[in-house]
């Protein structure tokens, strides 16, 4: 009876300083993922290399001249939760019911949807909104969204560039890596009629596809139980878990028009998951797989073709004035 007991209690103790270790673990991912701060882990990850002359333009390109020179309006909207969100407003040299609405990628700030936005600008003369999500730039939140929530921001933004440029606003949605995903989560939602288009670039598809991918490819660890235990962490200190953030789920419901974009090369985001994403999408639907090109990295590797499929997709859709 004694030996018994002694195992139990060995047991009990294995078990305790497991679970310990566990939540420890899973701490750490939502600081190093979740929570807004520095992330140097990012750093040196080869994951993300681009060759040098794609990294001059994504960094140092003209498209960041030409954003500064804009005048952009600033907007500001209150959160379901209380946040102060920031977003940027761009007026069409001409008249037009024609709007794109962008979301940037992880870390990233709305802004940095110009190398985007001067072809919605100056070639299709496109009003352009644009905005920091929540926990980057100048948007308060203590936590990245990874799409969720940040779902929730875009439709108020969406309420509020129609309220700007009217009830008849033709609305397209333009979303890269985060940012893809974010509008494919927003695509599950009852979204206002205006939204004619959405354009998924370099999407995920979930927070915890995403989470399982990075912890084997980078920590060679099991996705249980790190990933339940992180996720119960994110619930608690942001609000939501990893696996309702779900862009798979959203997009099977989805009524709006997707264009799907994603770089042959990507293993950040690998282009299964875009795959993927356009296998399980009902509505119309296009897919567009960019040869040599990196995370997020499409445009630039192939900006002809970028632009060629993106133009015929929205001139399907979107009204001309």
């Amino acid at each position: 009876m004694k030996k018994k007991k002694k195992w139990i209690w060995i047991i009990s103790g294995i078990v305790v300083i497991l679970l310990i270790i566990n939540f420890a673990a899973a701490v750490f991912f939502y600081n190093l993922a979740v929570e807004r701060n520095v992330k140097d882990f990012l750093n040196g990850n080869t994951d993300l290399e681009v060759e040098a002359e794609t990294l001059d333009i994504l960094l140092e390109g003209d498209w960041r001249d030409w954003s500064d020179e804009q005048p952009f309006e600033t907007w500001h909207q209150t959160s379901f939760d209380g946040l102060d969100l920031q977003g940027y407003y761009l007026e069409a040299k001409q008249p037009t019911k024609k709007v794109v609405i962008f979301a940037h990628g992880y870390l990233g700030r709305g802004k940095d949807m110009s190398l985007f936005g001067q072809h919605y600008y100056e070639d299709l003369g496109y009003n352009v909104f644009t905005a920091d999500m929540r926990g980057h730039g100048e948007s308060e939140g203590d936590y990245i969204g990874f799409g969720w929530h940040d779902r929730l921001d875009l439709i108020n933004w969406i309420d509020q560039v129609i309220e700007r440029v009217g009830d008849d606003a033709e609305i397209v949605l333009h979303g890269v890596s985060m940012g893809g995903s974010t509008v494919l989560m927003a695509s599950g939602e009852e979204l206002p009629a205006n939204v004619k288009a959405i354009v998924a670039d370099a999407s995920y598809t979930g927070a915890n596809d995403l989470f399982a991918y990075h912890l084997d490819r980078m920590f060679h660890l099991p996705a249980f139980p790190f990933i339940p235990s992180t996720s119960l962490v994110t619930q608690i200190r942001a609000g939501y878990d990893l696996k309702e953030a779900s862009a798979l789920d959203q997009v099977e419901k989805a009524k709006v028009p997707i264009l799907f974009i994603h770089g042959k090369k990507d293993v950040f985001v690998p282009t299964e998951m875009t795959e993927e994403l356009y296998e399980n999408t009902k509505t119309e639907k296009e897919l567009l797989l960019v040869d040599g090109a990196s995370h997020g990295e499409s445009f630039v590797k192939d900006e002809t073709l970028y632009k060629k499929t993106l133009d015929e997709f929205l001139e399907r859709f979107v009204k001309e004035d």
